[in-house]
């Protein structure tokens, strides 16, 4: 294990000036230790948008890297090839290795990413090399040696960083925080609908749904991040008659936030939007999201829903619910929460496999 500062002094020392990404929990302590520099770090909505920032700041003669989960690769993809291959820009990106070498030992939705990360990064042809759990700084030297090489041949390399492979460090206290609980909350909006239909997001939101407010009619994301509110638009238009309730976070909405306009086009009547707002990506290690400088409800409005309020308060969201409950839809409703403490529930999928999640949703839907 290398520590969190001989990774970002490293870098810094070999000219890295700029760095961008999405959190995992393999990159807490360099993410933490370059947030307490103002301007070395950039927290991006999606992996793309870092790699993009990254090739912004390559264009403009910096040295920049990217530090992403490897499930994430698939939002990399398009602009890797497109603009930083196509335009020869050397970039480092570093990607963590969930789900790998077994996939049995982390969550289901890595299953597939993580065996097949290096052979994707072998599919379009970017170099990449492996920091194991036992690398030193020694070995971490050598690897960017040989990243060196690759950038120096205007190419775009990979560093695969395994679980455990960098340290962590102390986060940034943040101000003191004010809102209300998630699992309070949560339980507020599913009482207050006990028919919907209900999308939880991907990370704690799902765990704490599981925990509180288990039914069949929920679906529980196991990855796919930002995505909650479009699986939701597919399931109101194609059940008008029903209820549904999307429980989204922050981090989740800043991700795809073009998804907004794509339900407000839409129009679904029977959508409420519920965004989970504590400001951070929780279940990676606390780090900041960009949502203290968002309106979620100001976007909703510009993206045509029909009503969108931001509550704070348990009567706030509970007014709020059965105000949106009983008007055409689609309704944002945007509350702040509060970081949990304590001990995090266990994922749905501890209980229940993906498939049982699908189809006691899909008997709910169909009335069976």
């Amino acid at each position: 294990m290398i520590s969190a500062q001989d990774f970002c002094d490293i870098l810094a020392d070999r000219g890295f000036t700029t760095a961008s990404g999405v959190p995992c929990s393999h990159f807490g302590g360099p993410i933490a230790h370059l947030s307490t520099q103002p301007g070395r770090y950039v927290p991006a909505p999606n992996e793309g948008s870092a790699l993009a920032v990254a090739a912004g700041a390559a264009l403009s003669g910096q040295r920049a890297y990217v530090m992403l989960q490897n499930s994430g690769l698939g939002n990399l993809i398009n602009p890797l090839t497109s603009l930083v291959m196509t335009y020869q820009l050397p970039i480092l990106t570093f990607a963590s290795l969930r789900g790998w070498p077994d996939p049995a030992t982390d969550e289901p939705q890595h299953a597939v990413m993580g065996p097949s990360t290096h052979r994707l990064l072998d599919s379009v042809g970017s170099p990449h090399y492996t920091l194991h759990a036992e690398d030193t700084t020694d070995r971490f030297t050598e690897l960017l040696d040989s990243a060196q090489k690759d950038l120096d041949a205007q190419q775009a390399p990979f560093v695969l960083v395994e679980r455990g492979a960098i340290g962590k460090a102390a986060v940034h206290e943040a101000a003191p925080p004010w809102g209300v609980a998630s699992s309070t909350a949560i339980r507020v909006v599913t009482d207050s609908c006990p028919e919907a239909s209900v999308i939880a997001t991907t990370g704690y939101t799902g765990r704490d749904v599981f925990a509180v407010a288990d039914r069949p009619g929920n679906f529980y994301m196991q990855g796919s991040m930002g995505h909650a509110s479009s699986l939701g638009l597919g399931v109101a238009l194609a059940h008008p008659e029903r209820t549904v309730v999307v429980l989204d976070g922050d981090g989740a909405v800043l991700m795809h936030l073009g998804a907004l306009s794509m339900i407000g086009h839409e129009g679904p009547a029977n959508l409420i939007h519920v965004v989970l707002d504590n400001q951070s990506h929780e279940s990676t290690g606390g780090q900041a999201t960009t949502s203290a400088t968002t309106s979620f409800s100001a976007a909703a409005l510009a993206a045509g829903y029909r009503s969108a309020v931001d509550c704070d308060s348990e009567d706030s969201l509970r007014n709020a619910v059965l105000k949106a409950m009983a008007a055409s839809g689609p309704h944002l409703i945007s509350v702040r929460t509060l970081p949990r403490t304590g001990a995090i529930p266990p994922r749905a999928t501890n209980a229940l496999t993906p498939q049982a999640i699908r189809d006691r949703f899909q008997q709910d839907l169909n009335g069976s």
